[in-house]
C-alpha cells in the first residue's frame, strides 16, 4: 500500500514540507560538524552560485555544477539530532528529485566516512507533503521551528543554532532561506516570533495531524 507521504509526482512553483529520519531511528547529526556539514551542503545547493563563490572561491567545480538555486527555493528548516524538516519551494519540474537525492548522497558519503560505517543513513526515500494554502505554510513553518522545544532540547528557540528561527525573527539579510515568504505573510519578524512563541503548546498538536510528524 502507498504511503500517504510518497508524493510521486512535484508541481512546478509547488511548496512541500520535506522530512527523512535516520535508518532504524539512529542519529544522524552526532556533534556540531555533523550539523554544520549538512548546513553546508544546503548553501552549496541552493544559494546563488555567486554568493557561494565569495564564500568559497575554491569550490571545485563538480560541486558548482551541482547549484540548485535556480531551481529550488529553502523557506524554512530544522535540523534535529535524528532526522530533518525542510519546507521548500519546487519552481522547476525535477528539481526535488536532484536536490534530496545530492544531498542525501552527499551528506550520507560524509557521514559514513567520518564515522567508519557502510550503508545507508536515511530511512528509506524522503517523505513530503504538498502545502495547499498560506495558512498551511505559515503553520508549517511554526512547526518545523518548534521541533527543539518539542523535543526537550532546549527552552529557548533563539538557542537552538541549527534551524531558521533566529534568521526569521532577526530579519537576517543573508540566510539560508527566503525568509521574506515567511515574513510577509506573517506580516513582520515581530508578528512571526510572537505566533511561534504564544503557541508553544500547539506544536504539540500539530504533531497529530496527517501530514506534519516523521513519527508515523
Amino acid at each position: 500500500m502507498p504511503s500517504k507521504y510518497r508524493i510521486r509526482n512535484f508541481e512546478e512553483n509547488g511548496y512541500y514540507h520535506i522530512f527523512n529520519r535516520g535508518v532504524e531511528k539512529r542519529k544522524i547529526f552526532l556533534d556540531d560538524q555533523d550539523y554544520k556539514m549538512f548546513s553546508y551542503y544546503l548553501f552549496v545547493y541552493l544559494k546563488p552560485l555567486d554568493e557561494i563563490l565569495l564564500a568559497y572561491p575554491r569550490l571545485p567545480i563538480r560541486l558548482q555544477a551541482k547549484n540548485l538555486s535556480d531551481e529550488i527555493d529553502l523557506i524554512s528548516y530544522c535540523l534535529m539530532p535524528n532526522h530533518f524538516h525542510l519546507l521548500l519551494k519546487q519552481r522547476t519540474k525535477n528539481g526535488f528529485s536532484k536536490f534530496i537525492k545530492q544531498i542525501t548522497n552527499a551528506y550520507t558519503e560524509y557521514f559514513n566516512k567520518k564515522y567508519e560505517r557502510t550503508g545507508s543513513l536515511m530511512q528509506g526515500t524522503f517523505k513530503s507533503v504538498r502545502v495547499n494554502t498560506d495558512q498551511q505554510l505559515i503553520h508549517l513553518s511554526r512547526y518545523i521551528h518548534l521541533n527543539p522545544i518539542v523535543g526537550n532540547i532546549v527552552d529557548e528557540l533563539t538557542a537552538y543554532p541549527w534551524s531558521s528561527y533566529k534568521d526569521i525573527i532577526s530579519s537576517k539579510p543573508k540566510s539560508l532561506c527566503k525568509i521574506e515568504i515567511t515574513l510577509n505573510l506573517s506580516g513582520s519578524a515581530g508578528n512571526y516570533e510572537k505566533f511561534v512563541k504564544d503557541q508553544i503548546d500547539y506544536a504539540k498538536e500539530l504533531k497529530k495531524l496527517e501530514g506534519l510528524t516523521v513519527d508515523d
